[in-house]
């Protein structure tokens, strides 16, 4: 049977509970949601949440508390984008530099220390779009990047005698940043931890300039 575009927006709304719920990767998400609305048939749909709770049952009553708080979370993160930077490097030579506080953070940021340390803390930032990306080079130096504990990270970057910590990986929750962090440690070290704001802590604007 032709599917209608009702039949599409529910299978939708279904794959939205289960994104929202953890049951869904980002991936998987985005997979499924176009394959719905591109399905001619009802045969077509189902498969795509036959491993997913059924309306109605105790899980999808579950489910509907899970989408309040994605709700919650999406407005919550959703006034922290859109700002203008006013930094888009961090760089220390035989000295350091800090990017903590409610900075906001670029697209794209690049940072390098050499016999140094830098240190950038994105839990209380704003942030100039939802997608940004650290470019982090440590040559016989570090860099400690804090992201917030429920944003979708990913670590690409590489150690060559040095360390270069991949264990911030992971998925977020709905409508937190996604943070990718790419780069080289060379003999140093740049590690990625997710972490909740401490509590108390306020958002004054704490940007420092660069050490050198």
């Amino acid at each position: 049977m032709r599917a209608s575009d009702a039949d599409r927006d529910a299978i939708a709304e279904r794959l939205r509970d289960g994104y929202a719920e953890g049951r869904l990767t980002t991936e998987e998400f985005e997979e499924r949601l176009e394959a719905a609305y591109a399905s001619r048939t009802r045969g077509e749909l189902v498969p795509l949440v036959r491993d997913l709770p059924q309306p109605g049952s105790d899980t999808a009553l579950g489910a509907a508390d899970g989408t309040q708080s994605a709700g919650a979370s999406v407005q919550r993160w959703r006034d922290r984008y859109g700002a203008t930077p006013t930094s888009r490097t961090g760089i220390a030579v035989m000295g350091g530099f800090v990017r903590k506080g409610s900075w906001i953070m670029p697209r794209l940021f690049r940072c390098f220390t050499l016999w140094g340390g830098g240190q950038i803390d994105l839990r209380q930032a704003r942030f100039e779009d939802r997608d940004v990306e650290i470019k982090a080079f440590a040559i016989m130096g570090g860099i400690d990047i804090i992201v917030p504990h429920d944003a979708e990270v990913e670590v690409t970057g590489i150690g060559i005698m040095g360390g270069f910590e991949q264990g911030a990986t992971g998925t977020g929750t709905a409508g937190a940043p996604r943070v990718t962090v790419s780069g080289l440690a060379l003999w140093g070290g740049v590690d990625v931890r997710r972490k909740k704001p401490r509590k108390g802590e306020r958002g004054e604007d704490r940007e420092l300039s660069d050490g050198s």
